[in-house]
């Protein structure tokens, strides 16, 4: 890859790989920290990554970094659980928030791949390359997490 590539990339990919990232994460800091790390890796190999691939490349970088810095955290955060209380002056939540909410619910294998096919459009083919997965258990993911988030928010508005 070029440096007149590697440029196009940045231009091409930073903003669907940090929605990515911030959606998977919710903290801006970290997202912003990975999107850089993501493409820092790339310089450093650009030689031997194809502009074709520089997508899946940078998506597959990102997702690995994320994996291992919220396992690093994991490891370093005390194992008190801490409890959060839902505040009733909340009348009408908004729908986004309500998402949200339930992403966050969602296991991480499946959050992620729902974010990737859902939010950014990805193919099952592509999703099971960023993550590691077969493309069966891509679908298989999905599924679970869309079942998930309909109930989740179907739920909701039971309550509400």
């Amino acid at each position: 890859m070029t440096v007149a590539e590697y440029n196009r990339s940045v231009d091409a990919h930073a903003d669907a790989l940090f929605r990515f990232l911030l959606a998977a994460l919710r903290r801006q800091d970290m997202a912003e920290d990975l999107v850089q790390d993501a493409y820092e890796r790339l310089w450093v190999r650009h030689e031997e990554v194809s502009y074709e691939k520089v997508k899946t490349y940078l998506f597959t970088t990102a997702y690995h970094a994320m994996i291992d810095r919220l396992r690093k955290e994991r490891r370093m955060v005390s194992m008190e659980e801490t409890t959060t209380e839902r505040s009733e002056e909340m009348v009408s939540p908004d729908l986004n928030d309500i998402l949200h909410e339930a992403l966050e619910k969602l296991p991480p294998d499946q959050k992620v791949v729902v974010l990737l096919r859902d939010y950014e459009g990805y193919s099952y083919r592509e999703i099971g390359e960023i993550t590691g997965q077969s493309e069966a258990q891509v679908k298989i993911n999905i599924f679970r997490g869309r079942k998930f988030l309909k109930n989740y928010i179907g739920s909701l508005e039971a309550v509400i």
